[in-house]
């Protein structure tokens, strides 16, 4: 009886030292893709904040013509 409840826990002991390792490396993969989400979304923001400063520089820009065809409108006329 004795015998057989050791070799059952260390079956059971087996299965979750092996458990146990599956688990680690699965974590590990986590990681490293939430690492590359993470650099990912670095990359995005820095990408929008450019793209918002282009845009900022066009529409300045587009208003330094409106004003320039305002003035030459009024001064036409």
């Amino acid at each position: 009886m004795l015998e057989t409840t050791l070799e059952q826990l260390e079956a059971l002991v087996s299965e979750l030292l092996s458990q146990n390792q599956n688990l680690g490396e699965h974590c590990r993969l986590l990681e490293q893709q939430l690492q590359q989400a993470r650099e990912e979304n670095d990359n995005l923001q820095l990408a929008a904040l450019e793209q918002e400063e282009k845009q900022a520089a066009s529409q300045a820009r587009l208003q330094a013509l409106v004003q320039r065809l305002g003035g030459h409108g009024h001064g036409g006329a």
